[in-house]
């Protein structure tokens, strides 16, 4: 079971935490979980750059050295990468020494401020210890700054394109429904979702772009 919405006591329960952005603002945050994968991220990056949107890459490291012609793409198309584990681990069931070797290992390729836990499932332990640490975005940096500070990015709207027994149409639904100025809205570039993904991605695009949203990365 899972909610497209998140809910409000989430949001109270991990206040740290970033599920949303301004909501005064036409402006759409879309992201991706667990590439880089071949044809199907090339699939995003297409249909993005049909409507001059950018969004957020949330990289898998093990995808990353798998394919990382498919994630210089990504990082040549202006889009923002961020940290989603070496090997897509779930917190609530990996020890913290482990979970946190497994994130630093990805970052060692991301070099991002931004992280999402897979599954959205971590534990209040396993935010400290990210939250307490100066992130290196550049290995080759002398000096780290207060910008340096990890972002722990989750979501308030969940298109449920993972779900094999979902309809496209559904999963598109879903997104319409829920988005408001300022979601952060999660796709995933995975062969599980691409039937849905290619079906809802272009007419969500199409839909707020025809509404004056505009699409932006983290």
């Amino acid at each position: 079971m899972y909610l497209i919405k998140s809910p409000l006591l989430l949001k109270w329960y991990y206040p740290s935490l970033l599920w949303n952005k301004s909501r005064t603002e036409k402006v759409i945050y879309l992201t991706f979980d667990d590439g880089p994968i071949p044809n199907v991220t090339d699939f995003v990056l297409k249909t993005l750059k049909v409507f001059n949107a950018k969004a957020t890459f949330f990289c898998i490291g093990d995808n990353i050295v798998k394919h990382p012609e498919v994630f210089e793409r990504l990082k040549a198309d202006g889009h923002a990468i961020g940290n989603h584990t070496f090997n897509h681990l779930k917190g609530w069931k990996t020890d913290n020494k482990t979970y946190l070797e497994n994130t630093l290992k990805c970052q060692q390729l991301t070099q991002t401020n931004l992280f999402r836990p897979p599954y959205g499932r971590i534990k209040k332990s396993q935010v400290r210890s990210l939250e307490s640490l100066v992130w290196n975005l550049n290995p080759n940096a002398k000096l780290q700054t207060e910008n340096s500070q990890l972002q722990i990015v989750m979501w308030d709207v969940l298109s449920g394109d993972f779900d094999v027994n979902l309809s496209p149409e559904k999963c598109f639904q879903n997104v319409i429904k829920h988005t408001e100025n300022g979601s952060i809205i999660v796709f995933h570039d995975s062969l599980k979702a691409f039937d849905r993904l290619a079906y809802a991605l272009p007419k969500v695009l199409a839909h707020f772009t025809e509404k004056g949203f505009t699409f932006a990365t983290l």
